[in-house]
């Protein structure tokens, strides 16, 4: 019987379609989860999405369609990506899935009657955008610890989870696990700076918003996210309260769950807890991976310096994105991306290094033995520290793996490859075709060079799935009886494999990847970039009027309805420089405006301010995103300066 290898990524947001550095997390467990599979492991791959939260509610209702509509589109455009992304998950759970909300009910009741729940009231400063509470201490500047927002003072009846109760439990747990929090520097964080010094009671209800798994023995609660999003990883394998699937007895507890460095403290105190009052084992191990950075900074779309998998795939392909995030990214520290990088990584190691080994093998093959693979007939003086490196490549690329040092692992088998290619420059077989009686030592020579590249084929697989099996397609003539195959990882790494009779190789090779020309490139990112532009342009038409010099009455400027407003939330619209989405408070409710200040102001420091809106505009559509009114504002220059309200101003005071 297989041993079982149970692996989970978090679960996304669906607040907002993921960035690269959000996809490197499920490019990261499916390069896991591939090696594992030919170790000889049953695997099983989880993931999903978290579909509940004010967040969703609040996004649903400026877009005027219901929170499950909002979700399903954002799942469906996710899932998209995980396809083109080539993931091989073996389950994808939903947190609005039918058996996952009866499951958390049946949770959180168990919890609430054996006093691990219990009820109470929570003030203290709440941040939207993390769904988190905050005591005066933590946010004492009034932004959020976590993400540097704005933070606004919450009072509510809720439930608290007891995980100050647990918490010489969880810190001896740690303690006597050195393994169950990796790296070593994340464990040191989190008991240092969060276990220790005292971990406080959790909320884990609210009753200010209804987008949520409703509390089913008290009305007008819903069960608040981290209870809800952090037992997809059971309830997925049919864990319930009172009944356990064979499908969860087989798999739990996980042997490995990867997550972003983040929402470690989330995942290695609350979720623990949680499986401690269930009276359930805890996960072996949780991997705490760097964030991937644009350039130096943090990827957001207030910065514009987001990058999207998919547009990365249609630009270069899949397989040579999935192989610089993950050689790229290292185990502790931050790993960075730009598009000059990209394109310098995958023209050295991808088509150099490792494509141009390959053509020139085979076409060596079919020009000097007619295709077939020759055997190895005379031993010649660099055949032995080939070999040697080539077996040493791959038991480093085995013990990387183990220990979850990823790109380490690419770092290994690009020393193996650089060494066949080295190896091509000592031997020069062109040399030796040229004499008769050395074919005997072209044929070695050959042999070695294919063996080399069908081990690293196989170890590449985990990394670019597609394009391994593209190597053993160049190494198989479809008329073969039996061909080379991706396989076990252990057999299929001997050197000295032995080749069924009369193997012949591909008459008529690819390159697996075109090198890119760095001037066309830019090229194609301008032009992209100015489409963009130029829709933004002919959509900001939209917005804008003829200024009218000529006097008008007091009758006419009497319709216009200037009124004051509090901006809530403020992003940028996808795709333009120019313009922020923002959503006021215009004391009759909610309101939606599009606004071309992105130059001028940044989204976090325009969030709190009072303004003077124009309320009875006709709404307009500006970049396919509806504006209801506009802001008042001076030209300086080339700035635009908005005109603020003082703060005792309430939001719908009428401005005379």
């Amino acid at each position: 019987m297989k041993p079982k290898y149970y692996v989970t990524t978090a679960i996304p947001y669906t607040s907002r379609k993921p960035h690269i550095g959000n996809t490197y997390e499920l490019i990261l467990t499916d390069c896991i989860a591939r090696y594992k599979r030919m170790r000889g492991y049953d695997v099983f791959m989880l993931t999903g999405t978290d579909e509940h939260g004010q967040k969703i509610e609040d996004a649903a209702k400026e877009a005027g369609i219901s929170p499950k509509e909002y979700v399903d589109a954002i799942t469906s455009e996710l899932q998209g990506i995980w396809k083109k992304m080539n993931i091989s998950y073996d389950k994808f759970i939903r947190t609005t899935d039918d058996y996952h909300v009866k499951a958390v009910q049946h949770i959180f009741k168990k919890l609430y009657d054996q006093g691990d729940i219990y009820k109470g009231e929570y003030e203290g400063w709440y941040c939207t955008p993390c769904e988190s509470f905050w005591t005066e201490t933590q946010a004492s500047d009034g932004k959020c610890p976590d993400c540097g927002r704005e933070v606004k003072k919450a009072k509510e009846a809720a439930y608290f989870l007891k995980l100050s109760k647990y918490q010489k439990k969880l810190e001896d747990y740690i303690e006597s696990h050195p393994d169950f929090i990796t790296p070593e520097a994340r464990k040191k964080e989190m008991i240092n700076n969060f276990i220790k010094p005292g971990i406080q009671d959790l909320c884990v209800s609210r009753s200010s918003f209804t987008w949520g798994i409703p509390v089913d023995f008290d009305e007008g609660h819903v069960i608040y996210v981290w209870i809800d999003a952090l037992t997809n990883y059971i309830t997925a394998l049919g864990y319930d309260v009172d009944k356990q699937d064979d499908l969860y007895k087989k798999n739990w507890p996980a042997d490995l769950q990867i997550i972003g460095k983040d929402i470690l403290r989330f995942h290695t105190i609350y979720w623990p807890v949680i499986l401690m009052a269930l009276g359930q084992p805890l996960p072996k191990q949780i991997l705490g991976h760097p964030w991937l950075l644009s350039g130096m900074d943090k990827m957001s779309k207030s910065r514009g310096n987001v990058m999207y998998a998919d547009y990365l795939s249609d630009l270069l392909g899949t397989d040579a994105v999935r192989y610089y995030v993950l050689a790229e990214m290292p185990f502790l520290n931050d790993g960075s991306i730009t598009y000059e990088m990209l394109v310098a990584k995958i023209n050295s190691d991808l088509v150099n290094t490792l494509g141009n080994l390959v053509q020139r093998t085979v076409a060596m093959i079919n020009k000097y033995f007619d295709g077939y693979i020759p055997a190895p007939a005379e031993k010649g003086e660099f055949d032995d520290d080939l070999i040697s490196v080539i077996k040493s490549g791959y038991e480093a690329t085995t013990e990387k793996f183990e220990t979850l040092h990823i790109a380490d692992a690419t770092d290994e088998i690009m020393t193996v490859l650089r060494r066949l290619n080295k190896y091509i420059d000592e031997t020069m077989p062109w040399a030796l075709a040229k004499d008769e009686e050395k074919k005997p030592r072209l044929a070695t020579v050959l042999y070695n060079l294919t063996e080399g590249i069908r081990i690293c084929a196989n170890m590449l697989y985990p990394f670019i799935p597609e394009s391994a099996e593209k190597i053993l397609d160049q190494l198989n003539n479809p008329e073969n009886k039996e061909n080379l195959s991706i396989g076990d990882w252990d057999e299929n790494a001997k050197f000295g494999h032995t080749y069924p009779v009369n193997t012949k190789v591909n008459p008529s090779p690819t390159p697996l990847f075109m090198r890119i020309d760095e001037k066309e490139f830019n090229a194609r990112l301008e032009a992209d970039r100015k489409a963009a532009e130029k829709a933004e342009k002919a959509e900001e038409k939209s917005e804008k009027t003829e200024e009218n010099n000529s006097e008008i009455a007091i009758d006419d400027f009497m319709k216009v309805k200037l009124r004051c407003a509090e901006i809530l939330e403020c992003v940028p619209v996808e795709n333009s420089e120019k313009l922020l989405k923002i959503t006021v408070n215009d004391g009759k409710g909610r309101r939606q405006i599009v606004s071309g200040i992105a130059k001028s102001y940044s989204p976090d420091e325009l969030i709190g301010k009072k303004i003077i809106i124009i309320s009875n505009l006709k709404p307009a559509k500006i970049r396919g995103v509806e504006s209801n009114g506009m802001l008042l504002a001076a030209s300086a220059g080339d700035k635009v300066k908005v005109v603020f309200l003082d703060e005792s101003v309430e939001p719908g005071a009428e401005i005379r």
